[in-house]
């Protein structure tokens, strides 16, 4: 028994033993050491942080100025008498003894906005608002206003509404000059509005694809799409309006529409230079208004009829069918039946192009154009003036 308990005690300090020597190896790297508990916490740090890019303090910097643009406008419908039953030729037959009837419709629209100042100015797209008998704004903490249309401008396809408020969360806007080809594009906005049952607005990443896109636009369009931002971030229905950010979380451009066969987003989107925001906020912080620029000409397209009865060899270009008396165009020199082929170096092929030669000039630019009179070539340049009340 002795020898037994002996054995035993010998195990018990032995055991003893082990344990002393073997402890020390633990906190000397067999273990979890307190230098490895940091090191492990560094690393969730680490891993914290790299998670918190650019694009997440970017998308939080500019989130809370994202707002949905709920729109009610009131539309004029032209219905022949039987246009239940979806016949046309049936339909057709009968008007002529019953008519068209006529009744008004509301209709219901969404987009996207931001706000670009503390005290409720929103930046959103023309055609978001067009039309519209009732603005609703909805910030992204549920709230919402009425809002109440500033300013704006068909052909630059941008409108202000003002929404009340004196500590309002603010956009910063930075400069669409500055862009660079393949830098991150961050789009903010409320796709499919409230169908997702949910205030906050969705956040999609792609690049700056390319810049100074000019869209050719189907005819009977109001709007100019001249310099635009192109990116493969995500633009969907109700982005509308909505910004688009660079990393530095400042916004650079507003989103606009999409290139698409399906009408779902396919990585073409479009979006309107944030300096030319600024134009428009700086015109009206100081008129009040847009004003409207004058040069005082009105031309058409060359046809090949036109083209063949003075002497040109093609119909490119556009011809002068009106000079304004006391205008800039006359006071340049300018005269009904020149041709006009270039705008300040850009060539004129029709209508559209001279169109947007010109969109963007500001009041007191000189414009240069390049004419065919009788066949020589003459030079005029045109300053741009504000145009005249009524």
């Amino acid at each position: 028994m002795k020898i037994v308990a002996t054995v035993a005690v010998a195990a018990l300090v032995g055991l003893a033993v082990a344990l002393v020597v073997y402890l020390p190896n633990l906190s000397s790297g067999d273990g979890p050491s307190s230098s490895q508990a940091q090191g492990v916490s560094a690393a969730d740090d680490g891993l914290t942080s790299s998670r918190r890019s650019a694009i997440v303090r970017a998308a939080e910097e500019v989130g809370s100025a994202v707002v949905s643009v709920s729109v009610t406008q009131t539309r004029v419908v032209r219905a022949g008498p039987y246009s239940p039953f979806r016949d046309q030729l049936f339909d057709q037959f009968f008007r002529g003894f019953f008519g068209e009837r006529e009744y008004v419709q509301e209709v219901s629209s969404l987009g996207s906005g931001v706000i670009i100042s503390k005290d409720g100015l929103v930046v959103t797209n023309e055609h978001v608002v067009r039309d519209a008998t009732e603005i609703k704004v909805t910030l992204t903490d549920g709230r919402e206003e009425a809002g109440t249309l500033v300013a704006s401008e068909p052909e630059y396809d941008l409108a202000l509404v003002k929404i009340k408020g004196d500590d309002l969360p603010a956009a910063k806007l930075g400069d669409s000059d500055d862009l660079i080809i393949g830098e991150w594009a961050i789009a903010i906005g409320n796709p499919f509005g409230f169908l997702l049952e949910d205030t906050h607005p969705s956040v999609t990443v792609g690049v700056v694809s390319a810049l100074h896109r000019s869209i050719k636009t189907d005819e009977g369009t109001v709007g100019v799409y001249k310099d635009m931002i192109q990116t493969d971030a995500a633009i969907n229905p109700g982005n509308s309006g909505g910004p688009l950010v660079n990393s530095l979380g400042e916004v650079v451009g507003i989103n606009t529409f999409i290139i698409s066969r399906s009408g779902g987003s396919m990585g073409i989107g479009f979006a309107i230079p944030v300096n030319r925001v600024k134009r428009i906020v700086g015109e009206v912080a100081k008129y009040g208004r847009i004003r409207q620029i004058w040069i005082g000409l009105l031309v058409q397209e060359i046809t090949p009829l036109i083209a063949r009865s003075i002497g040109l060899e093609d119909t490119r270009g556009v011809i002068v069918s009106q000079v304004d008396p006391a205008s800039p165009a006359e006071k340049a020199g300018m005269k009904r039946g020149d041709v006009i082929v270039e705008v300040n170096k850009q060539p004129i092929r029709n209508f559209e192009s001279a169109r947007k030669a010109i969109f963007g000039a500001e009041i007191g630019d000189k414009l240069d154009f390049k004419l065919l009179r009788q066949g020589r070539t003459k030079e005029v340049t045109v300053e741009v003036t504000e145009a005249p009340e009524g």
